[in-house]
């Protein structure tokens, strides 16, 4: 087993081991990378922290996943001209900096979304908030569910710009995953997480309405909570 012992966050860690080995060859291009167990097995890491490392590989393009089959290292991937450093997002100061651009991107897209939509995007955002429901019902932490509610507003914007965006944005910052909340547990954390899928109720009403003014302001105060939340953690690292 590969022992991560460094300050950066575990995620971090595996990104930057996966990353090496892609830059030495050992995981070639176009090749699929280890399984998700395969790698939590060798770094003794959990589920959570390999799907948050491979997310942020995807959204830096050095990696592409197809679900049910796993992630492959991408051909000729072009280095990212503007790129944010995991790293940094361990100072609450600098998350909330990120966050603050996620904000305002989303914003935007919340209220081309309420203007663009069609009746397959309000689909993906039901079929993410139920996902997000049997997540939270199965004690699980239900990223991937809400990423995948906020992913389908920036779908819905028609502008596959948006879309890059918060995939880069999103993945790279998922707040609860980094703020100290090891205080929420059980029925308290199903409640913190109910919270969060009752706004995304709220986003998406507006933009089934199509009430583009109504879908930004309930988009920026979902995400607003998730700044405020951060800023609260009361550590100068975020965990």
């Amino acid at each position: 087993m590969v022992a991560l012992k460094r300050r950066d966050t575990l995620a971090k860690q595996l990104v930057d081991a996966i990353a090496e080995r892609i830059a030495r060859g050992e995981y070639k291009s176009g090749e699929k990378l280890p399984s998700e167990q395969e790698f939590i097995d060798e770094f003794g890491v959990s589920r959570t922290v390999v799907r948050e490392a491979i997310a942020n590989l995807k959204a830096v393009g050095m990696v592409s996943t197809q679900q049910g089959v796993g992630a492959f290292v991408l051909r000729g991937a072009a280095v990212q001209p503007f790129r944010i450093d995991a790293s940094t997002l361990e100072l609450v100061n600098e998350a909330v900096s990120v966050l603050e651009v996620r904000i305002s991107l989303e914003s935007e897209a919340a209220y081309l979304a309420a203007i663009r939509r069609d009746e397959t995007h309000l689909a993906k955002m039901r079929a993410a908030m139920a996902a997000m429901a049997a997540a939270i019902e199965a004690g699980e932490d239900a990223v991937e569910s809400d990423l995948a509610f906020h992913g389908a507003i920036a779908e819905a914007t028609g502008n596959r710009h948006f879309l890059a965006l918060f995939t880069y944005l999103g993945t790279l910052l998922i707040p609860r995953a980094r703020v100290p909340n090891a205080h929420l547990q059980g029925a308290s954390r199903q409640e913190y997480l109910t919270r969060i899928n009752q706004e995304h109720a709220a986003i998406h009403s507006a933009i089934e309405r199509q009430d583009p003014e109504g879908a930004r302001a309930a988009i920026r105060l979902h995400l607003n909570g998730s700044r405020e939340r951060l800023r609260a953690s009361g550590d100068t690292k975020v965990k």
